[in-house]
């Protein structure tokens, strides 16, 4: 009996041993694991990715939430280990800002950037160009924006809205955008004038300077014809609407010059334009067939429903668009529909809805 309990003794001692030597081991484990993760966190993340990214670092954050952020942003591996380092290296003062950053940075330059302070506003790390495309609207030069630039489409998009920089600019460059003023029903008061064309971006451009070239190259677009317009008792910001309705059309210059007639007649006569870009601009569609309910759908852009211009442009228009508007034709046919047949890109012109409808039937209908 004596012998038993003795057995069960040193059996159960051996367990407790076994899981000690267990607990052990896998704390040795841990350690060197944690030791090799921290090792290797002090060191650059990818020594061959040299991709720079634009971090903005806010105004009052900690240094854990910097290490976040750098974490986050794929700067780092761990902002628990920047912290530390940061610590122990009594590292710190850190400034707010836009801060060019790449994953082949050591901690140590990482920190004596953030030390030294970044830009108030975002700035372009590389040379490069940026291409607009013809008709592209805001939304669409914003995506192209982030994809070929150290600027975000959040960034672009917040500067779209910023009052105080159009401000500016309306003082720069009053011929274009005084009338543009007019209007605060719009999406966005710069939709239209970012003229579409490739822009050379030089290296620490912000982007308050990019969005200047755009501007500043419809402002040289539309010089010449400032007093045409106003001889016409039109404004920028009507020619711009009317020339973005046709930009997206795809039809010949001379067919624009007929589908502007068109719209000067059916604003004469109070008669809504009834276009479909306007709608697909409401909605962010790009393009397809529009459903009854997004046809008729209330909204002040929705040239369907409203008579007139609408609050503004939809895209942002070529020249040739431009001059289409200030250089209508057939206006005496008194045309108010145009049917384009996409099989072979031919434009049918009709003076009134019956007409509209025969021709429908025989171009279109099968």
């Amino acid at each position: 009996m004596e012998n038993q309990e003795q057995n069960s003794n040193n059996f159960g001692k051996k367990i407790i041993i076994s899981i000690i030597a267990i607990l052990i081991f896998l704390a040795i484990c841990i350690g060197i694991g944690g030791y090799n993760y921290f090792k290797t966190s002090l060191k650059p993340l990818d020594v061959n990715n040299k991709n720079v990214k634009q971090i903005n670092i806010p105004l009052g954050a900690s240094t854990k939430k910097i290490g976040s952020i750098l974490q986050d942003e794929g700067i780092i591996k761990s902002g628990t280990v920047f912290s530390y380092y940061v610590d122990s290296n009594k590292k710190g003062s850190f400034k707010a800002g836009y801060y060019q950053l790449n994953p082949s940075m050591t901690l140590k330059s990482i920190t004596g950037l953030l030390q030294k302070g970044g830009s108030e506003e975002p700035i372009q790390s590389k040379t490069g160009n940026i291409l607009i495309k013809e008709g592209a609207n805001i939304n669409e030069i914003a995506n192209g924006i982030s994809n070929k630039s150290d600027f975000s489409k959040k960034e672009f998009l917040n500067l779209m809205k910023d009052k105080k920089f159009i401000n500016n600019l309306i003082n720069k460059y009053p011929k274009l955008l005084q009338s543009a003023t007019k209007s605060d029903k719009v999406n966005y008061a710069l939709e239209g004038y970012l003229y579409p064309a490739t822009y050379m971006v030089k290296k620490n451009d912000s982007l308050k300077d990019i969005v200047e070239k755009m501007v500043s190259k419809t402002d040289q677009i539309l010089t010449p014809y400032y007093k045409e317009i106003n001889k016409k008792k039109l404004n920028v910001h009507k020619v711009l609407t009317l020339a973005s309705l046709l930009e997206n059309l795809d039809v010949s210059n001379k067919d624009k010059s007929v589908i502007a007639g068109i719209y000067m007649n059916r604003l004469q006569l109070g008669i809504p334009l009834q276009s479909d870009i306007s709608s697909l601009y409401e909605i962010r569609k790009q393009n397809g067939t529009l459903s009854d309910k997004e046809l008729w759908r209330n909204s002040q852009y929705n040239l369907y429903v409203n008579p007139g211009y609408g609050p503004g442009p939809h895209d942002n228009p070529t020249s040739d668009s431009i001059k289409a508007v200030l250089n209508p034709t057939y206006r005496k046919n008194k045309f108010l529909y145009y049917l384009i047949d996409l099989n072979n890109d031919k434009v049918y012109y009709a003076r009134n809805a019956n007409e509209q409808q025969i021709d429908i039937d025989t171009y279109i209908s099968e």
